[in-house]
């Protein structure tokens, strides 16, 4: 099979498995169909009416002096409800349609794994969920209302031509294969074309949300006249590929246009040539008809390409669509854990060629014992964080919760056994109170909402707040300091009310007296709980029941706080050296 013919079977494949997102709005398509070809059968009726009128005229027949208004507004009558019919109920198609792609591509992006977002810009991300689904509608909707509207108008007028005269209707028919070979081509080009532009589109939005998430660093560094360059070049290059396609689609209609007025010179000729073989109203009654050919024809051969620009935002979306989610094969499910924590022989790196970022680490957390996990950045303290919760699936070794594998849980259940706070805070454009009772919590009456943002001491900053709890904190929280932020996390940490709780880095974005604060607040709640906190202030973690010291991701000493410094090797360096730093 050559290229080209694999993909045309490509491109049916995809256009087959898009039309049946239209399955579901079977009623309404029918109906835009059959309005449609109202809509198309009063063309040549049009035609036929000229052949009456001139009739009327020769024979001054009393009978078409009635006929022929009446029917030329009955024929204007059908011609609109068709035309109602059609555009109304497609559109209503296409609006549906566009709906359901959007909300599979959200759905099928919230079960997708972490890796998936650590190789795709969130930008191009975006770009699918926006641009690339208007692209379709092009190709699902608008052309076919292009293909069965012009394509039963070219088909009733041939037929009435045909009718009429066949033998000079041959002529159109001649140039018909000419036609369908200039569209592939040119169809072909344009889903190149179309590839490009999603692709520097992804670039234009990836710019834009980068600039609007890191605004502060931009204005902090001088960084305007280097995002100003940025975007403008990924806005240079949409623009050059979009001038492309429309250099492409520009020089296509011409030529199609001369193939058809070309055919139709030729067929004046012909009734010239041949003028005494039918009646005047009859020959004017074909040119007329075969007049109305090149318009329908030329929006036929421009609809391929609209279509092969849909098929190509089709192959990105169906591409993400058939991603594989997030591995949840374990039917294991529990209420509440102990909160046992076992790692044996535990290996894991980001990619099959990437070096190990944790090698053979064995270590167990009895329930309601407290492990820090310290060490300088790229030791794998955070990357273990992930892995307890399956943001990442382990190559080798274990990791059990209550002698049970991590992989044999459901991931709704072994999640909600664990309370996760990161040292990067994700707030939402919500409420303090929406934010703090999120997700599973938001059903949770305010006032636990309260005892919860109380023992995070996050009260203290929400009573000034305009409207308390109810108050809308923008996007990730922008409207509140690092410290604020954080106190929300902790404080949803502690609405949670899971049996295993980690911290990674949960108090770094505080001040010294927010911390205390804080500090006080993580030893209550860690009471009963068992905990695996990522500290990099080693003051936070005197406390705890152990702590293991990681270095290029293995343990390299384990013990109490007093055993680590009496050992007097690296947490005792450490702690030396940030009690220094602390000092000055």
């Amino acid at each position: 099979m050559s290229s080209s013919e694999k993909t045309g079977a490509s491109s049916l494949k995809v256009y087959v498995r898009l039309l049946g997102y239209v399955r579901p709005y079977w009623l309404p398509f029918v109906i835009s169909i059959v309005g449609f070809t109202f809509f198309a059968a009063t063309q040549p009726g049009y035609a036929k009416l000229v052949e009456y009128f001139i009739e009327g005229l020769e024979s001054q027949d009393n009978d078409l002096l009635y006929f022929v208004p009446l029917a030329v507004v009955s024929i204007a009558v059908l011609r609109g409800i068709g035309s109602f019919l059609g555009n109304y109920y497609l559109a209503k198609v296409a609006q549906g349609l566009v709906h359901d792609i959007r909300v599979d591509l959200f759905n099928k992006l919230v079960t997708l794994p972490s890796r998936y977002f650590d190789n795709n810009s969130s930008g191009h991300l975006i770009s699918r969920i926006t641009y690339n689904v208007t692209m379709v509608t092009g190709a699902a909707t608008d052309a076919i209302k292009v293909v069965v509207r012009e394509g039963l108008t070219v088909i009733f007028l041939l037929g009435y031509l045909l009718w009429t005269n066949w033998k000079l209707t041959l002529v159109f028919l001649a140039i018909l294969p000419l036609i369908a070979l200039i569209v592939g081509v040119v169809g072909r080009r344009l889903r190149k074309l179309s590839h490009k532009i999603q692709g520097a589109m992804g670039d234009v939005t990836h710019v834009t949300s980068e600039t609007i998430k890191g605004y502060r660093v931009v204005r902090s560094f001088g960084g305007e006249s280097f995002e100003k360059q940025r975007f403008y070049q990924a806005s240079m290059n949409n623009l050059r590929q979009a001038m492309k396609m429309v250099k492409v689609s520009s020089i296509n209609t011409p030529v199609l246009q001369f193939l058809v007025i070309s055919a139709m010179g030729v067929i004046m000729f012909l009734v010239l040539y041949l003028r005494d073989t039918s009646s005047t109203a009859a020959l004017i009654s074909f040119v007329v008809a075969a007049g109305m050919l090149p318009k329908p024809i030329r929006q036929l051969s421009e609809v391929y390409g609209n279509i092969q620009k849909g098929i190509a935002a089709c192959e990105t979306i169906f591409e993400q669509l058939d991603e594989v989610p997030e591995s949840d094969d374990g039917d294991y499910t529990v209420e509440r854990v102990a909160g046992k924590i076992e790692v044996r022989n535990l290996s894991f790196s980001y990619s099959s060629e990437g070096d190990a970022v944790i090698r053979n680490l064995n270590f167990i957390v009895e329930p309601g014992q407290t492990i820090a996990l310290v060490g300088r950045s790229g030791s794998g303290k955070s990357t273990l964080a992930s892995l307890i919760p399956r943001f990442y699936n382990h190559q080798q070794g274990e990791i059990l919760i209550d002698d049970v594998p991590v992989e044999n849980y459901t991931l709704s259940s072994l999640r909600n056994q664990i309370a996760l706070v990161n040292q990067q805070v994700s707030l939402f454009n919500d409420t303090v109170s929406g934010n703090i009772a999120y997700g599973d919590l938001q059903d949770t009456p305010e006032d636990d909402i309260k005892v919860a943002a109380e023992s995070a001491y996050a009260m203290e900053f929400i009573k000034d707040l305009p409207e308390g709890l109810h108050t809308v904190i923008g996007e990730d929280g922008v409207r509140l300091s690092g410290g604020q932020r954080q106190r929300l996390a902790i404080a949803r940490a502690i609405l949670k009310d899971a049996p295993i709780l980690i911290l990674d880095e949960a108090t770094s974005a505080l001040d010294t007296e927010s911390e205390r604060y804080i500090q006080a607040a993580l030893d209550e709640v860690m009471q009963d709980r068992t905990t695996l906190v990522i500290a990099h202030r080693l003051s936070t973690i005197e406390n705890a029941d152990r702590i293991l010291v990681m270095d290029h991701g293995q343990i390299i000493e384990s013990g109490t706080h007093d055993e680590l410094l009496a050992l007097g090797e690296h947490y005792a360096s450490l702690h030396s050296q940030q009690f220094a730093d602390e000092e000055k």
